[in-house]
């Protein structure tokens, strides 16, 4: 895919998981908020702070990445093996569940409203380097991947990942609130 519609389609889902966020998720209470569907599944907030803590590692690497000059050379987004693997298994449609490494896991976290303050603020700062990657080069920036750092992404893939990997949490919370309703309705 071209560069441009590339990063196009990220910004628009990043506005709609943010505008999904701020809809349906802020003005629920917090005991709603914390409540789980099952004793091992992720509450809503648990779900966002997930997501919190791999935009504190991921935005900071986009951020340095993109501060390094390069000129964009290449106009079409290239994947590698591992860069295509990771984004497939992340992508909302992948219904096989993944596990998550301890510090990356919320359950059992003390949450509060302030997770989806700082989930809105993380995707306003994702936005923004998505503004900047339009004058970089995607496949040749190296994004270290967070759980094991000797591994690379290329930029482009590496921005994909994490937007898929919010997309798949975001349906997961809103699954959480949908059985919530249901079981409030009974």
């Amino acid at each position: 895919m071209k560069n441009a519609p590339f990063l196009a389609a990220l910004e628009t889902a990043v506005t709609e998981l943010r505008n999904t966020a701020q809809a349906s998720f802020v003005p629920l209470d917090a005991v709603l908020l914390n409540q789980r569907p099952a004793p091992t599944n992720w509450s809503i907030l648990e779900c966002l702070e997930h997501l919190n803590r791999y935009s504190r590692y991921y935005n900071a690497a986009f951020a340095k990445a993109l501060a390094r000059p390069t000129n964009a050379t290449a106009d079409e987004v290239q994947y590698s093996w591992l860069g295509r693997k990771s984004v497939d298994m992340m992508r909302p449609t992948n219904a096989k569940k993944s596990n998550t490494l301890k510090h990356l896991n919320p359950l059992g976290s003390r949450l509060g409203h302030e997770v989806l303050a700082e989930f809105d603020q993380h995707q306003a700062q994702l936005l923004a380097l998505l503004a900047q990657a339009a004058r970089a080069d995607l496949n040749r920036r190296a994004v270290p991947v967070e759980f094991f750092r000797l591994l690379k992404l290329r930029l482009g893939e590496a921005l994909e990942f994490v937007v898929v990997h919010q997309q798949r949490h975001v349906q997961q919370a809103r699954r959480v609130q949908a059985a919530l309703r249901a079981e409030l309705a009974c």
